[in-house]
């Protein structure tokens, strides 16, 4: 009798424990296409653009300030996002690069959670190098890509879903990528954004509309032979054309922010959002302007530097941080170990979970290094260079290296130049600053075997 009574004692308070244990909290990640970081009212103030829910999210969550895309442009960003690699990793550095791109070779951010025990469901703009149907690679179950990507409803209902396993759920939505049908002056889908205000209500442009000085002459002639080709007609804008651009850039992101207070407004009637993890990110930016360009691609930060916040309710706390966030190969550790989830242990990423908790405020990196190559599909017309790149963030300066070219190095000094209007690579001032950015490159080489970054350095 006393050993019964001994064995119950022990076991019903473990049996108790066991079923009161909190479910791993949910996971919701919302992403929209070609946003730049600081085109958010809680970032740029709101005389020119209002986005409510994004600044709600800021509002209780960490606000990366310096957070980059891997590679600036679509299906790089978001393969290397999905994989937790490098895009010299995966071998896709262009939107049509997949034939190099060996699917099997990696393990897949909704794989990894479905694994752990997740729902996992995916809705919006895919664009990955590994096909949607092949749902055994990438571990998302419930699917929507073929859904209009800019309808929130699809998600939202796989929100509400009663479930007694955590969900995982990514809404992808398009805008605001339509500013480049917007600047060939084509017929937007969705919606109208509205009739155009007079000259002087729209908003300015910013200080670099200029032609930076001593840019490479990589970035020089790409600049030109982009604008002049027909699939991105700005070669003839006017001064006023470039503000109706940016007008409408800012009317497409504050677009995207319907559909993320639609997302939250799912959460919230769902009652899982005390639970949830959101995550709030783009893939890449767009310059919309600056520096007499258009599109992404290229190293400046308006192309390369994204949103990135992650919102815990009763868990974060409205704050800022400028610790250096690369968002491809950083947001899968990040989730584990927010989750409890196991961390691929060959994925080359750092968790930003400390910063987010606010159990540590360092993060150990000294540097970022984002690729890129300098076409989006095939090759356009009147481009006869085709350069690949590497850009070194580091706290104060960037670099970047680029593998064409005469004038193939630029160095940019952030605190006195964050416009990146002067290429200081010339500058004798700088040789010291210049020669420690190569040996953060050639260290990146090395350890994450690059060749394609080591043949540029072996160039110099």
């Amino acid at each position: 009798m006393k050993l019964l009574f001994l064995v119950v004692w022990f076991i019903i308070p473990v049996i108790i424990c066991a079923a009161q244990k909190p479910q791993s909290p949910n996971i919701l990640i919302i992403m929209t296409d070609q946003q730049f970081a600081d085109a958010m009212s809680c970032a740029m103030g709101d005389e020119y653009i209002h986005t409510p829910n994004m600044d709600k999210l800021a509002a209780s969550g960490v606000r990366f300030t310096r957070a980059y895309t891997p590679n600036p442009l679509c299906t790089p960003m978001r393969t290397s996002m999905m994989t937790g690699k490098f895009p010299h990793q995966t071998q896709v550095q262009t939107n049509n690069d997949k034939k190099n791109f060996k699917q099997e070779d990696h393990i897949y951010m909704g794989r990894i959670f479905k694994d752990a025990g997740y729902e996992t469901g995916y809705f919006g703009k895919w664009h990955v190098a590994l096909e949607e149907g092949e749902t055994e690679l990438h571990g998302f179950d419930s699917f929507g890509e073929d859904n209009p990507r800019l309808d929130a409803g699809p998600v939202g209902d796989f929100i509400k879903e009663k479930r007694k396993k955590p969900f995982f759920a990514f809404a992808s939505f398009l805008s605001p990528h339509e500013v480049c049908q917007w600047a060939r002056k084509e017929e937007l889908p969705g919606e109208p954004l509205g009739d155009i205000p007079e000259l002087e209500a729209l908003p300015p442009l910013m200080d670099n509309f200029g032609i930076p000085q001593n840019e490479t002459d990589i970035e020089a002639y790409m600049r030109k032979s982009y604008q002049a080709n027909r699939r991105f007609t700005v070669g003839d804008y006017t001064y006023a054309d470039w503000r109706r651009l940016r007008w409408g850039y800012y009317r497409l992101i504050e677009r995207a922010d319907i559909f993320v207070g639609e997302v939250l407004k799912s959460l919230e009637a769902s009652g899982k959002e005390e639970n949830t993890i959101v995550v709030f990110l783009s893939d890449h930016g767009d310059c919309a302007g600056s520096h007499h360009w258009n599109q992404k691609t290229v190293f400046y930060d308006e192309s390369t530097r994204v949103p990135f916040i992650v919102s815990m309710k009763g868990k974060t706390t409205s704050s800022t941080s400028d610790i250096l966030v690369n968002v491809g190969i950083d947001l899968i550790p990040t989730l584990c170990e927010l989750t409890g989830v196991e961390v691929p242990n060959d994925l080359p990423g750092k968790s930003m979970a400390g910063m987010i908790l606010g159990s540590s405020n360092q993060v150990d990196r000294e540097y970022l290094v984002i690729q890129n190559h300098m076409v989006q599909g095939d090759p356009l017309e009147g481009i006869s260079l085709m350069p690949h790149g590497r850009m070194v963030r580091s706290e104060h300066f960037k670099y970047c290296l680029y593998s064409e070219g005469k004038k193939r190095e630029s160095l940019v000094d952030m605190r006195f130049d964050p416009l990146e209007m002067i290429n200081q690579a010339e500058n004798p001032i700088y040789r010291e600053v210049l020669e420690q950015h190569r040996t953060y490159l050639q260290e990146h080489a090395d350890k994450q075997k690059d060749e394609v970054a080591q043949h540029m350095l072996d160039m110099l």
